[in-house]
């Protein structure tokens, strides 16, 4: 399916793209997921095929189906999202192969910490005015100052799943 995007700015359309997070707890035993409602981005497109752009989402938004424990996210022990409403990640190049697939890379902030982050998405709908990119990551939540971990029950990495579909922006 290799489409070449249109060059130009880019919104994401929020109803239509999703962020997801995974989390092994409970000693490895139970998997918690969650996801944000609340999301927004934009990118542009240069003439070389190349692209930049933001993805923020609102991190109060995290919801994982569970009222108490999406109270405890929200709370200075892990998002504290009084201080550090947003997560955002910052693409700083996302180069397109031949393949379908983008090698992106940018800063990931939560929390006030920026750290780079790199991964590849993959191209999975592709229209002359609208593109959707979906990647799957894992983050050290530890690297971000998201260190509660109580008698040990949290294990492993973070995984982000994501479809982000870009829809190409009015002039």
């Amino acid at each position: 399916m290799s489409v070449a995007v249109e060059t130009g700015l880019w919104q994401l359309d929020p109803a239509r793209s999703t962020v997801a997070v995974r989390q092994k707890t409970m000693w490895g035993m139970v998997t918690v997921n969650g996801t944000f409602a609340g999301i927004t981005g934009d990118g542009e497109v240069r003439p070389d095929g190349s692209a930049s752009g933001t993805v923020t989402l609102d991190a109060a938004s995290l919801d994982t189906k569970h009222e108490k424990r999406d109270k405890h996210l929200r709370s200075a022990d892990f998002f504290d999202v009084d201080r550090h409403p947003t997560i955002t990640f910052a693409v700083r190049s996302c180069v397109p192969h031949t393949d379908d697939t983008v090698e992106v890379s940018g800063q990931l902030t939560v929390r006030g910490v920026s750290r780079p982050v790199s991964f590849t998405a993959r191209v999975t709908d592709s229209a002359a005015d609208a593109v959707t990119l979906a990647a799957e990551l894992t983050v050290d939540r530890t690297e971000f100052g998201i260190s509660w971990n109580q008698m040990g029950m949290m294990r492993g990495l973070t995984t982000i799943t994501t479809s982000l579909r870009f829809a190409r922006a009015s002039a």
